[in-house]
């Protein structure tokens, strides 16, 4: 009788462990890899995660699986995730902190920087990238390297980003305005 009572306890257990969803902590661990323990990239060409918005992330995860985003290799990556993980990796990095890179950069480029991004950047990720609108995500600190890549992938016609006014902010700046946007952002600690 003891042996039916454990197992139906177990039973329960598994059952109570599957409603509350996928455990993410392996998956997490496998992201760790790229971008850094608890989302914080210590890579300057791969971003930091940890502390961006739950539907940015989870947005970003699904473009990427669906082939609506180019990527190098995140495309390959999310394709065998489920939604239901994709949305469970989202809430786990989410809970992390945001945790800017140290970057320096000349007071010269964070004039011009200041200049590029107050004209272009600003209404959306605000000031200093550390009070963006819903849809963006924190980029105060963000590695500058990382951000330069990212808006080269939003200049060219060819490469799949699906954020329409991204495309059209990038496109218009100066092949010059580029670095300077992602040093003054990057060069953002609070």
């Amino acid at each position: 009788m003891r042996k039916g009572a454990m197992a139906v306890a177990l039973m329960w257990a598994a059952g109570a462990a599957m409603a509350a969803g996928p455990d993410i902590s392996v998956l997490a661990r496998t992201c760790n890899n790229c971008h850094g323990v608890g989302g914080v990239s210590v890579g300057k060409s791969m971003p930091s995660i940890g502390g961006l918005p739950r539907e940015y992330l989870a947005t970003i995860m699904k473009q990427w699986k669906y082939d609506e985003r180019g990527a190098a290799t995140m495309n390959r990556i999310v394709k065998g995730l489920s939604d239901d993980e994709i949305n469970a990796l989202a809430v786990h990095f989410a809970k992390q902190p945001w945790v800017p890179a140290p970057q320096g950069v000349s007071a010269a480029m964070l004039k011009k920087g200041k200049a590029v991004i107050s004209e272009n950047c600003e209404d959306c990720h605000g000031a200093t990238g550390g009070d963006p609108d819903e849809d963006a995500p924190k980029i105060n600190g963000q590695w500058a390297k990382y951000m330069e890549l990212e808006l080269e992938k939003y200049r060219d016609e060819e490469f799949a980003m699906p954020h329409r006014k991204m495309k059209k902010t990038a496109r218009k700046m100066k092949p010059a305005d580029v670095p300077a946007a992602a040093q003054y952002f990057g060069a953002q600690g609070k």
